[in-house]
């Protein structure tokens, strides 16, 4: 093994253009972590928000951008258990996956799901923590109980859809399109929802509403969701699409005690992410291994066409995408 690995920085804030290809160091895995030889790398919103310079890596975390990766385990930081060197994982990061070395809490790696090859896994830490944290821990969906899920065919949207589906909740879901309104079904929202074409709001209150809504748009969905809700119903938000201000109806929360609720994940604590993994450990993973549910993928770019990989994210697509990181690797 050399000292140097191949990376993609960002130079400055701005657009597509400023990922960089980069040597770097490889990293040292610190106390209770892993060194990952990286197959692939997911790429997520997180990530264009870091480089326009909209969100800013923990102080502890690697500047490079990248909060997930599949590939094999190649050193054990002391105090790093339950796995050994060449073990194949895929990872939840702080940062560092657009590179090919990354270090992670071990408590943050799951074993490869049976019959997902590398490039598939690699999507999976950030779209099945964020969704498992925030509709079932924090949003508490139980089965019997209604869902709606915004931007149903994004990597979020997709995997929130299963989830509910297969848990036994009614999903409803939102996408821009005809295509993508099939695509909600077939993954199991009992109404796929075209946003363009259709008031969501509407759609739920004819079917008695939600108990549950997972928001990334923001901006003036909020105050549409809260109609949307059932009386004590709850609204989870992970991001904002359409910006972080709105004007709502408070007296409408009162009186119907409503529950607005915001999280981000890369900020919690190790400990906080290590909890959501042993629960997708025991609750999910089994449905991965049997094919129950799986990872809905765009496609592949190679690390040094990054740059591409985010104009396309930001641009009209279906699912996870990916870099490869190293083939060699998977």
């Amino acid at each position: 093994m050399t000292n140097t690995m191949r990376a993609i920085e960002i130079s400055t804030p701005g657009g597509p253009e400023v990922l960089t290809p980069c040597e770097r160091p490889i990293p040292t895995p610190g106390v209770g972590e892993v060194l990952i030889r990286v197959a692939y790398a997911g790429v997520n919103g997180p990530d264009v928000h870091q480089r326009k310079g909209l969100y800013r890596a923990p102080a502890d975390a690697s500047d490079l951008p990248g909060l997930e990766a599949s590939g094999h385990i190649a050193a054990l930081g002391p105090g790093a258990t339950g796995w050994r060197e060449g073990d194949a994982v895929t990872a939840l990061l702080s940062g560092g996956g657009y590179a090919e070395f990354a270090t992670a809490p071990a408590t943050h790696c799951l074993r490869i799901p049976t019959g997902l090859s590398l490039e598939q896994a690699a999507a999976l830490p950030e779209a099945f923590f964020t969704v498992w944290s925030n509709v079932f821990m924090a949003g508490g969906l139980r089965a019997g109980q209604t869902v709606l899920v915004h931007g149903g065919t994004g990597g979020i949207g997709s995997t929130a859809i299963q989830l509910a589906d297969r848990f036994g909740a009614r999903v409803f879901a939102t996408s821009g399109s005809n295509e993508k309104v099939a695509l909600c079904e077939k993954l199991g929202a009992e109404r796929g929802i075209n946003y363009k074409t259709e008031d969501f709001v509407a759609v739920l209150r004819d079917a008695g509403r939600a108990d549950l809504i997972l928001d990334i748009v923001g901006g003036d969905y909020i105050q549409r969701n809260i109609k949307a809700l059932k009386t004590e119903g709850r609204l989870q938000m992970i991001a904002f699409q359409s910006g972080t201000k709105a004007e709502i109806g408070f007296g409408e929360i009162m009186l119907r005690r409503l529950t607005l609720s915001g999280t981000t994940l890369r900020p919690q604590s190790v400990a906080a992410k290590a909890a959501i993994a042993e629960q997708l450990r025991a609750q999910v993973w089994p449905l991965l291994d049997a094919g129950r549910i799986a990872p809905v993928m765009d496609r592949a770019f190679p690390l040094e066409d990054a740059a591409a990989a985010h104009t396309a994210l930001e641009a009209d697509h279906i699912g996870k995408i990916v870099l490869t990181v190293c083939e060699a690797a998977a």
